[in-house]
């Protein structure tokens, strides 16, 4: 027996023209060198009519792929919306890719325009003569733009344009946006979202089961919208007519702090390293977070004095996200359970997160045999969903999928109530005499100390444990932690043999395109002599003094 339900197709279009409609009167601010910008849903909504028809006037056709090397802006807002309801692919590129990457992605995904913002035409033009299949370049902004050869400007583009863009009907199935991978191992990855995922991810996100984004909330977008699709924000936010406050380039603390106090943001989501620089910004400059009802972090592990710092200091809540490119990217958040006493909370806001409606996750076994939801068997996490990739662009890849599963290479246990905590990635975890040891929760137990800013912790070679934790410490300002009572620091929260023994102080530790710890330049350091390592006690002891 069938339903007597209308079956229409769930498109962004029907975003787009929902917000435009309903929420006409909803703002886009944009902080910009120029200063701030400000548009109302209704005018983003009819520039994004006339990019269409600029781009159908270029010969952007269905399926056409369309590159964006932008900041967080309007431009780039407008670019989400138009492309994917006119029936080409949104091509987010990474801004912060090695050349031989941006230039591989350019090329695999066979973009045929990008869209740049004039500030980025230095970075795109190292590769510009590279791109194989890109007929055309438009930039947006007055900037200078000629290292990029003959190209096209964004504001002449739509005043030329037609408004009253006729967005056509879109299978829901069908690709509405690509996003690469990182590319931390070998070439990125694509992901190509349909129009039925990114609607279905917009829901949740707004769900009140979730981050519950509605139209009072003013969101601060501070993750690249090159990054998943800015986990999302860019469509739940426009689709319930929340408003949006782009900082484009300026995300350091600074401009943060002042255009938090500025433009009251209630709700915002970021890595944790942006959000420590704003917090230790804060210990020596006046700080107002009194807007924001909410903060989602994820990218990832949120150190659990990060969380508590931001609580007792300004009485702002972190939730912890977590998700991948592959799963656009919303599969868990930390929110605490119902009847949880006060002190019990920041235990569950310290967790990778609690599985999200529309995702189901599981803990598999080396060996594949699905491991307990009992909150201690440790194993991979896999997922599925109706917003996760079951395939990647152009690439099998079948090691990364499991019986319609997608496996994440994150490990880590799930409890009964749908907690999960990731204690570690498979490639990072250390294989110290036979057993495992969490990078992961090292790091966050270092972070803890109040003379650490940062710690990064990486598996290197040992010729009797075949793998021991190097523990790299980068230390708050005035600080000068010694390695010796850091080790005994640990040692009444981790096993002996977890302890490490051999120790980096560094400036910094080093990031990927999207913020995450690059342990694999703190490895190849490692093994080419550059790191100054020394050594605090032995691995098969516990430190002196315990």
């Amino acid at each position: 027996m069938l339903s007597t339900m209308q079956d229409r197709p769930l498109t962004i279009s029907a975003i787009l023209r929902h917000g435009q409609q309903t929420y006409a009167d909803s703002e886009v601010v944009t902080h910009g060198d120029d200063g701030r910008r400000r548009a109302s849903f209704a005018t983003v909504g009819d520039r994004a009519e006339r990019l269409a028809a600029a781009l159908r006037d270029l010969g952007v056709e269905r399926g056409d792929r369309v590159g964006t090397f932008c900041w967080n802006e309007q431009e780039h807002l407008e670019a989400y919306l138009a492309v994917p309801s006119m029936g080409a692919v949104l091509h987010t590129l990474n801004i912060r890719l090695f050349p031989e990457q941006l230039s591989y992605v350019v090329n695999h995904a066979e973009d045929r325009l990008v869209l740049v913002d004039a500030s980025l035409a230095p970075v795109l033009a190292r590769v510009v003569g590279e791109l194989k299949t890109v007929q055309h370049i438009v930039v947006i902004g007055e900037g200078d733009a000629s290292p990029l050869g003959e190209t096209l400007r964004y504001e002449q583009l739509l005043a030329a344009a037609d408004t009253g863009f006729d967005w056509p009907e879109v299978d829901e199935r069908e690709a509405a946006a690509m996003c690469y991978t990182s590319g931390t191992t070998g070439n990125p990855k694509g992901v190509v979202y349909s129009h039925r995922s990114t609607f279905l991810h917009s829901l949740a996100v707004t769900s009140a089961a979730s981050l519950a984004v509605n139209e009072r909330d003013r969101v601060l977008v501070i993750v690249p919208m090159f990054h998943a699709n800015a986990w999302g924000m860019p469509y739940a936010a426009w689709l319930v007519g929340a408003d949006f406050i782009f900082p484009q380039r300026f995300v350091q603390p600074e401009p943060l702090a002042r255009i938090i106090a500025e433009e009251r943001p209630t709700t915002s989501e970021g890595v944790p390293t942006v959000l420590n620089d704003l917090l230790h910004y804060g210990e020596d400059h006046d700080l107002d977070l009194s807007s924001l009802r909410l903060v989602t972090a994820g990218g990832s592990a949120v150190p659990r004095a990060l969380i508590e710092r931001y609580r007792d200091r300004y009485g702002v809540c972190i939730v912890q996200g977590w998700g991948m490119t592959e799963t656009s990217p919303l599969c868990a958040l930390s929110f605490p359970p119902k009847g949880a006493a006060e002190d019990e909370e920041v235990d569950y806001l310290a967790r990778s997160g609690r599985v999200v409606p529309g995702v189901e996750v599981r803990v598999v076994a080396p060996d594949g045999s699905v491991l307990p939801r009992d909150g201690r068997s440790v194993g991979e996490f896999e997922v599925r969903g109706a917003w996760i990739t079951g395939s990647y662009y152009g690439d099998p890849s079948p090691e990364r999928f499991h019986d319609g599963w997608l496996r994440t290479g994150d490990v880590g246990t799930l409890d009964g109530r749908g907690y999960m905590q990731i204690t570690d990635r498979t490639k990072d975890v250390v294989k110290s005499g036979g057993e495992w040891i969490s990078s992961v929760e090292l790091e966050t137990a270092l972070m803890s100390h109040p003379s650490v800013f940062e710690a990064a912790v990486v598996g290197v070679p040992d010729p009797r444990w075949d793998e021991r934790p190097l523990a790299c410490v980068v230390p708050c300002e005035g600080a000068d932690p010694d390695p010796l009572q850091l080790r005994r620091f640990l040692a009444d929260r981790f096993a002996r043999f977890w302890l490490p023994e051999r120790w980096a102080i560094v400036e910094e530790v080093p990031k990927t395109s999207v913020g995450k710890f690059d342990k694999k330049v703190l490895r190849a350091r490692f093994a080419d002599g550059s790191l100054h390592v020394v050594t605090a006690g032995d691995p098969a002891q516990r430190p002196a003094g315990d």
